[in-house]
């Protein structure tokens, strides 16, 4: 046996596992006395029910135990079904026949698939159906090979197609996209399937049938299977947006109508694209290679912002759908190795490494500033798998070190007495009493390939291509008959071109002759990542003086400051909303001396946003109080760290429409007779938040707000956004002023254009409308409203959220930890939460976000349209895998 060493570390898969399943080499799953490692505590605890609850030592069994929702479709009963056909492919990879032939034969004599359970169409699909395809092509194996297995008369595949026979009656919809649920004894429609009222399906869950579908079709001769399977997926192409070539995350299954228009790569859509690759491996069909291919031009035009994946909204894929990012995403850079593009799965890997380390396992959701979004970590293997694919294709011994950071990480915070559990909350370390099929199938799997020789695996990995999960089919179907008796939609002329068409995979020693050329992709996403270490003054020669620019100096409009800070190696990493992030290239720097200078740079950077984080302030509210509103609308407003404060008193002021004619205020106002005595409203950009207030206060107003210019950006789905002075005294400016996000700030502009002017209050909270004596109506009735404000979180939160992005002090303080230029004169603005994102806390509360409006008013009436579809999409996308 050869080790691999790396960092004087040495690595084998005997390491892996016995560090894993050392625990299970005492015990036997089967009752007739075969040894084989497993998991013991399933053995004494669980069996046969599908699951292991690792901190109570018991099988969970659907019925039993408290219902989950639909968590518990995942989890069929089966009689051990999933856990063991999920794991029973892996004792053969480890060469375990006997144990393997035992499990087998377990499998055949008490699983029963004609059980009145309602499932998950595609759960059941990726975990049982490819399990026991897995299964049968390895019985075929070692029949072949004149051992063990003679008495094997196909039984696994008989069952996998009794399976499919079940499963088949989801796609009887008008679209060919398959009901998201079946009752595995009664089908879909009747009372007794209770199923078939379903409408919407996840993309993913739709478009993740083709490789078992269509396995089962080639193994069995019967095209039924592969016909369903790519008839989902054509519908799916057709329904893509044409202008943007993507995908959205939810579909209905009648109509073809998107239901969630945001899109990504990760949960909803991520394995829509992996299938669509691998078909094109496993089948042969050049079809499947041309869709990828123009999916894969798009995801990384819109959605790759190396090292972030950032879904977008498919009708305007330049604007970003949220801020933050799902761990299902990780699978990608292992899915990019097998595309052939290499640069861009090494940065994503890095940036998923460095969020590893720093939270010891991959959040469920995390911020674009690497905070924690959704804490639980249900053991997902996906960072594992894109850390096998990379290791394979490049050989870097850097990737056995990530492979250690994820085992040690399982064995020091996972691992329990009976068995590994789920982190409930890694900010914690708590764990919830979870420990999936995939956790054995995926995670034992790729850790074993990712430490062991070729002379340890008693077959050719690269004979087979890898399911979704983790089972293995075999290549050779591409050279079977095509089972398909439907012939797909083919390509249009437009969209049938060489650049959709990328045949080849990449020599990586001819793409990496210098080693370092890796490295120099990860520092600086190590450094954007991890802050939190100082490092001591550098040494300047006599004569240098002090570095060349201090972060409280720097202004982003200024073409010195920028020259300079490209000669310290400090770039900005543009993202397609307008936002820029800091980040150091110590190699790109003119000189050492100049590196060390960008570092102490941005570690003043990290300074001044920790002191700006001391003076967060909790946001405010815009109440309109005249005709016919009569204070029923309330918007969120972010407050600003100059001007009078809201907290000690309030204004009660008429706003004219006429000062709506692209006011920016960063010159000295012309209109005077419009603004004074009134509330200015101003347009973000080209200038210092504080410039402007000083311009309104110049021309006689009595307040301002400021409407962010970044189209659909709204208060429920971004932090509180915080206005910061430009650098010097702000003792000067007595006016107070607010920032209303994009979609609010429509809600004022539609108000005031339609009654040309309106009364609002501005204030620390929404006030009850009897207080405002001017605003009684005897039609109305005096209710009070109050926005979620950061006063309300706990302690906890409020630690979670603070920010840990580097910014300078004097700019204009926004959301996520990162920085945006603005047009012109635009300067960089740090984004400091002072709270969790809106969609986060309404999550936490499972209650409809506050506030109430005028059924009169349109615009109010979508506003809380959008804040109940986002509110629904939240829930969604609990149920879409994650």
């Amino acid at each position: 046996m050869q080790h691999n060493l790396v960092h004087g570390f040495k690595f084998n898969h005997s390491f892996v596992l016995i560090s894993l399943v050392i625990f299970c080499l005492k015990t036997r799953i089967l009752h007739h006395g075969n040894p084989f490692f497993f998991f013991s505590s399933f053995q004494d605890h669980a069996y046969p029910a599908d699951e292991l609850m690792p901190l109570t030592c018991r099988g969970r069994v659907r019925g039993l135990e408290p219902s989950r929702g639909d968590l518990d479709d995942l989890y069929i009963a089966f009689i051990c079904l999933v856990t063991v056909v999920d794991f029973v492919f892996f004792l053969q990879l480890l060469n375990k026949t006997t144990e393997f032939e035992a499990a087998v034969r377990r499998v055949l004599s008490d699983v029963r698939l004609d059980n009145d359970i309602v499932v998950s169409v595609f759960e059941t699909n990726i975990r049982v159906l490819g399990g026991l395809l897995g299964g049968h092509s390895m019985a075929v194996m070692l029949k072949e090979g004149g051992g063990q297995m003679q008495w094997y008369q196909d039984e696994l595949l008989h069952m996998a197609k009794d399976l499919g026979l079940r499963l088949l009656p989801a796609f009887n919809t008008s679209s060919g996209l398959p009901y998201p649920r079946i009752n595995l004894k009664h089908g879909v429609r009747g009372p007794e399937t209770r199923t078939g009222t379903e409408t919407d399906t996840c993309t993913a869950c739709a478009g993740t049938m083709i490789l078992e579908f269509a396995a089962l079709s080639r193994f069995t001769g019967d095209p039924v299977f592969e016909d369903h399977a790519r008839r989902a997926l054509d519908f799916l192409w057709e329904k893509r947006q044409r202008h943007s070539n993507l995908v959205g995350t939810t579909i209905n299954i009648h109509s073809g109508e998107w239901v969630r228009r945001d899109s990504g790569v990760g949960a909803g859509i991520d394995s829509y694209y992996e299938y669509l690759l691998k078909a094109y491996i496993l089948l042969g069909d050049d079809l499947f290679l041309q869709r990828f291919n123009i999916h894969y031009a798009s995801i990384m035009k819109y959605i790759s912002q190396p090292p972030l994946l950032l879904d977008v909204h498919i009708h305007k894929p330049l604007l970003p759908a949220r801020t933050w990012m799902d761990s299902l995403l990780a699978f990608f850079p292992g899915l990019q190795v097998l595309k052939g593009d290499i640069r861009p799965a090494i940065e994503t890997h890095e940036m998923l490494y460095q969020v590893t380390k720093k939270h010891n396992f991959l959040p469920e959701a995390f911020t674009t500033d690497f905070r924690v979004h959704w804490a639980q970590h249900p053991l997902r293997p996906e960072f594992a798998e894109s850390t096998y694919f990379l290791y394979k294709a490049t050989g870097d011994p850097y990737y056995l070190e990530a492979g250690r950071t994820i085992l040690e990480n399982l064995n020091r915070f996972a691992r329990v007495p009976c068995g590994f559990a789920a982190m409930k909350d890694v900010r914690t370390g708590s764990h919830e009493d979870r420990m999936d099929s995939f956790f054995l199938a995926e995670m034992f799997k790729y850790l074993f390939l990712l430490f062991a020789e070729a002379e340890d695996i008693p077959f050719d990995v690269e004979d087979y291509v890898f399911t979704t999960e983790a089972h293995l089919l075999p290549l050779s179907l591409s050279t079977a008959p095509n089972s398909s008796s439907i012939p797909s939609n083919r390509m249009s002329e437009e969209e049938l071109d060489d650049s959709n068409f990328d045949w080849t995979c990449p020599n990586t020693r001819l793409m990496f002759p210098d080693p370092a050329f890796p490295r120099s992709l990860r520092e600086p996403i190590r450094s954007a990542v991890d802050k939190s270490c100082p490092r001591p003054a550098p040494y300047r020669e006599p004569g240098m003086g002090r570095p060349p620019l201090r972060a409280q100096d720097f202004m982003a409009n200024n073409p010195e400051h920028l020259e300079l800070l490209r000669r310290m190696g400090v770039s900005l990493i543009h993202l397609k909303d307008g936002r820029v992030q800091l980040i150091q290239h110590a190699t790109q720097a003119v000189s050492a001396v100049a590196a060390e200078d960008g570092v102490r740079f941005m570690q003043e950077m990290m300074e001044l946003s920790s002191q700006q984080q001391k003076e967060q302030l909790p946001p405010r509210a815009i109440q309109i109080v005249s005709h016919p509103f009569f204070g029923r609308v309330v918007l969120t407003a972010g407050p600003a760290q100059f001007g009078t404060d809201l907290w000690m008193s309030d204004l009660l002021v008429p706003l004219s429409i006429f000062v709506l004619s692209s006011v920016v205020g960063c010159t000295e106002i012309t209109n005077v007779e419009y603004v004074q005595g009134h509330i200015a409203l101003l347009q973000r950009g080209q200038c210092m938040f504080a410039e402007k207030a000083r311009n309104i206060q110049k021309a006689g107003a009595i307040g301002g707000i400021v409407i962010d210019d970044n189209e659909g950006s709204s208060s429920d789905t971004a932090p509180l956004f915080q206005m910061a002075g430009d650098g010097r005294s702000t003792d000067d400016v007595t006016v107070p002023l607010l920032f209303l996000f994009h979609k609010e700030g429509n809600i004022l502009l539609e108000a005031l254009k339609e009654y040309r002017e309106v009364e609002v209050l501005l204030s620390d909270k929404a006030r009850d409308r009897e207080e405002e004596e001017d605003c009684q109506t005897e039609a109305t009735t005096p209710t009070s409203f109050e926005p979620v404000s950061q006063s309300q979180m706990s302690t906890e939160e409020l630690e979670e959220s603070s920010p840990e992005e580097v910014t300078p002090a004097q700019e204009e303080v926004s959301s996520a930890g990162e920085v945006r230029t603005e047009e012109e004169n635009r300067a960089i603005e740090p984004q400091v939460d002072a709270a969790q994102p809106q969609e986060e806390r309404d999550s936490e509360k499972t209650e409809e976000p506050q506030g109430d409006t005028d059924s009169d008013s349109h615009s109010v009436d979508e506003l809380l349209a959008d804040w109940r579809e986002d509110l629904e999409a939240f829930k969604q996308m609990e149920k879409d895998e994650l």
